[in-house]
């Protein structure tokens, strides 16, 4: 049976994906990323999809469930890659990839990762220098 890889890098997973989705493969991916982000405590997930020229709804929505079921994990999902026809269709078919960031390549997307995640990292821990007021 086929499979994309999933590959850990610290606290991310990187997903490269080089074919084309069908159904039976997508749902699949999508029930290996949210796995993995549960078993490895990932805090973001980057999905390259810059060998894929086509991408239908069901696609579409399969990257947005991604997103969605990975920041009930505490993760956040980032698809580099994107190319023109794929944005086009994606806008074309009315799906707005909810709680999906994106990036032009895989660098781009690491480092929006990062930023997402310290961000996330600088609101949730409390303030020390308020303990030195006093």
């Amino acid at each position: 049976m086929d499979r994309i890889p999933i590959l850990r890098m610290g606290q991310f997973l990187l997903v490269t994906i080089q074919v084309d989705l069908y159904d039976r493969l997508a749902l699949d991916l999508e029930a290996d990323i949210v796995k993995m982000v549960n078993k490895t405590g990932a805090r973001g997930i980057l999905i390259d999809i810059s060998a894929v020229s086509i991408v239908d709804s069901f696609m579409g929505r399969i990257i947005g469930n991604i997103g969605v079921m990975s920041k009930l994990l505490d993760a956040e999902t980032v698809v580099v890659g994107m190319q023109p026809a794929v944005a086009i269709t994606l806008v074309e078919l009315g799906l707005p990839l909810k709680g999906v960031f994106t990036a032009l390549n895989v660098e781009k997307g690491m480092d929006l990762l990062k930023d997402k995640i310290q961000v996330e990292i600088d609101t949730t821990e409390p303030d020390d220098d308020d303990d030195l007021a006093e």
